[in-house]
């Protein structure tokens, strides 16, 4: 949050934030026992994933800095992308972009998004994957600062989608901007501030 730490600090604690996030989201998955035989003969008695299929699905810009570390704790996963923007004149979240993988329907689906304010870019995300018939209780959104008023609006709207985050602050200001937040994450992480 420090806005004096380096571009380097920053990238660094933000991806072991990003697979810690990740690696509790997992976590939260539906699981089934398993046996399996080890090398010395002997049954083993573990846990394996029940679903189809897990798909991450970014909201760009910032969610894709997520990428890498869902991709570095489940093998083969699949990435969609979302671009959606805020109007500047009516102050509402525009869909500008969409690419998704086929057959989502069935996938539990990561979306990720590294900071939600009011929650608008989040729940059209939401509706988007609603629309391409993903249950809604297959939807994990991380994000690694929220807003309460974010978490609130989300989960009022979606019961069922699973909010996972790293934080919540409490205020948002008149620009929507998190209180007392972390910047634009897109801007520290890629050096455009």
């Amino acid at each position: 949050r420090n806005k004096e730490t380096s571009r380097d600090e920053f990238i660094f604690y933000s991806k072991r934030l990003m697979r810690l996030l990740i690696e509790h989201a997992l976590s939260l998955l539906p699981f089934q026992s398993c046996t399996v035989q080890t090398p010395q003969g002997h049954d083993y008695e573990g846990r394996t994933y029940s679903g189809k299929q897990i798909t991450g699905v970014s909201i760009l810009r910032a969610g894709e800095t997520m990428e890498p570390a869902l991709r570095a704790v489940c093998k083969d996963v699949r990435i969609g992308t979302i671009l959606i923007q805020t109007n500047c004149n009516t102050g509402e979240p525009e869909l500008h972009y969409l690419r998704l993988p086929k057959d989502i329907s069935e996938d539990h689906v990561i979306l990720m998004d590294c900071t939600v304010s009011t929650g608008a870019a989040a729940m059209m995300a939401v509706r988007v994957l609603l629309d391409h018939d993903v249950p809604e209780d297959k939807i994990f959104l991380l994000s690694l600062l929220m807003a309460e008023m974010g978490v609130h609006s989300v989960a009022y709207a979606f019961p069922r989608v699973k909010i996972i985050t790293t934080a919540v602050d409490k205020k948002v200001n008149d620009l929507f901007r998190i209180i007392p937040g972390i910047g634009n994450f897109g801007d520290r992480y890629f050096g455009t501030d």
